[in-house]
């Protein structure tokens, strides 16, 4: 896929700040955290997607000629700074969580050292991006979680805002656990399976259904999903096509692979179509279902024993239709001046809004005896990694404490860049995939309740919560 132009991606008021920093030469180093502050749908974690966009966007990142006199045609911004920019590089470091980690609220996601301007003009991309993806793994993960193991499969494309939407949210949705696409470019793109077979205008273009599914049987023997229910399920599309699968699959020694309902009570016809598949001696036959499906309608249909063996989701998954937000943001957190850090909080009425301080790192608490999470601890970077017995406590709620000492720890970020060269090794679609799921196996059921989870602890160490008490404090 031909990398785009990006740059321009961004608020006007990076370029009109950045403009204002370089005039002013105020381009020490900045300290940015990207973090989120509350789970969409009210769920117990998230999961963190979209850094091999990232890492694209700042490999390529550049202004040309182009971008160059738009920007002077503005007649705001100084010729300095536009030269400035016709030469830009990103020279500064990344830090990031893995994607495929289950994540929570405040946590740095991402954190960015390097020169302000630089640093300033990353914020609406790589937001952009965390807040898209993230959100897409996350819901994904909520449809496979009440899927009970039934595959489910990313159908979305056409619902969904965009072309990258369409791309890169298929993409997400197989991090949070889709097995696969029927956007045949992210197939391509990121080399995981393409789905899809036939649509209702297939069948409607034939003169009867009968002859749509026996082309359909005889050009794609070994892709035998048919659907079904495009004029009468029980009574036309199921009967049709156990006729294709005695006349032309059965005598070739081929088995049937599903029949798909698309509307009318999936319930009660999944059960119909179950009882009359496994009397005609197709018992192996998959039954699929698709219409509009999300969450709470599949955890439906499995409460009522619907005879359903692989979903696929469309709309409600690629535009995470109930709580379409991630709400991800980019918060200035520390400047750098002759090596000293400078702690930055922004502080508001709203108490979920008052920013953690400084130059930070997160560390992932492990039960020994059972692999579990059990807590994260957002540290000053400067910290020791814990040892010993450790205690958490809750910084709204200090009274409310808990020691901690049969753990290991693992730090979440890892460094992406260095002195803007990449140095992080990107692991493949696959492989993210498998790691999510690794992760979500290292949290309590009672977390991935899709109602009323258990909230995970997400605390500040000593040293953070008394650096940020103190600043609050001086700012009074």
């Amino acid at each position: 896929m031909k990398q785009e132009k990006l740059e321009l991606i961004a608020d006007f008021y990076e370029f009109t700040m950045s403009n204002g920093y370089f005039v002013k030469n105020k381009n020490e180093i900045a300290y940015f955290d990207i973090f989120f502050r509350k789970i969409p749908d009210h769920g117990g974690y998230a999961i963190m997607a979209g850094l091999e966009q990232i890492i694209e966007f700042i490999k390529n990142l550049k202004f040309d000629k182009e971008d160059i006199a738009y920007l002077r045609s503005q007649n705001i911004f100084s010729e300095e700074y536009l030269a400035y920019l016709a030469n830009f590089k990103f020279t500064g470091d990344i830090w990031a969580i893995p994607e495929g980690t289950v994540v929570f609220p405040n946590e740095p996601l991402i954190t960015v050292k390097a020169p302000l301007i630089e640093a300033q003009l990353l914020e609406t991309m790589l937001l952009l991006i965390v807040n898209h993806q993230s959100l897409i793994a996350t819901k994904t993960s909520r449809i496979v979680k009440a899927a009970q193991g039934r595959p489910v499969m990313e159908f979305g494309a056409r619902r969904a805002h965009g072309v990258s939407a369409a791309v890169y949210g298929a993409r997400a949705a197989i991090i949070g656990g889709a097995v696969g696409t029927s956007c045949t470019l992210t197939a391509q793109k990121f080399d995981v399976p393409a789905s899809g077979t036939m649509a209702h205008s297939w069948i409607q273009s034939f003169d009867t259904e009968y002859e749509a599914f026996k082309t359909y049987a005889q050009l794609y023997p070994h892709a035998g999903t048919f659907l079904i229910d495009t004029y009468n399920t029980l009574e036309s599309g199921l009967p049709n096509a156990i006729k294709i699968f005695d006349e032309i699959l059965k005598p070739q020694g081929i088995k049937p692979i599903a029949v798909r309902l698309d509307s009318g009570d999936l319930a009660y016809l999944s059960k119909k179509v179950r009882n009359i598949l496994d009397d005609a001696g197709y018992s192996d036959c998959k039954i699929c279902v698709t219409n509009s499906l999300d969450e709470h309608l599949i955890t439906s249909l499995l409460e009522q024993e619907a005879k359903v063996d692989l979903f696929g989701v469309g709309e409600n998954l690629i535009t995470a239709k109930s709580d379409a937000i991630f709400g991800g943001v980019y918060k200035l957190v520390a400047m750098e001046r002759d090596g000293v850090i400078l702690p930055k909080i922004k502080i508001s009425e709203n108490i979920e809004k008052i920013t953690n301080p400084s130059f930070k790192k997160v560390y992932r608490f492990y039960s020994k005896e059972t692999n579990y999470a059990l807590a994260d601890v957002i540290m000053l970077k400067e910290e020791e990694q814990p040892e010993g017995e450790y205690e958490i406590f809750d910084q709204y709620n200090t009274w409310k404490r808990k020691k901690l000492d049969s753990y290991y720890v693992k730090e979440l970020q890892e460094k992406i860049f260095e002195n803007g060269k990449l140095i992080y090794k990107m692991p493949n679609l696959k492989q993210i995939a498998e790691y999510a799921q690794q992760q979500l196996g290292t949290l309590w059921e009672e977390i991935k309740r899709l109602k009323n989870p258990q909230k995970y602890y997400v605390d500040l160490s000593q040293k953070l919560y008394d650096l940020k008490t103190e600043m609050l404090n001086k700012k009074k």
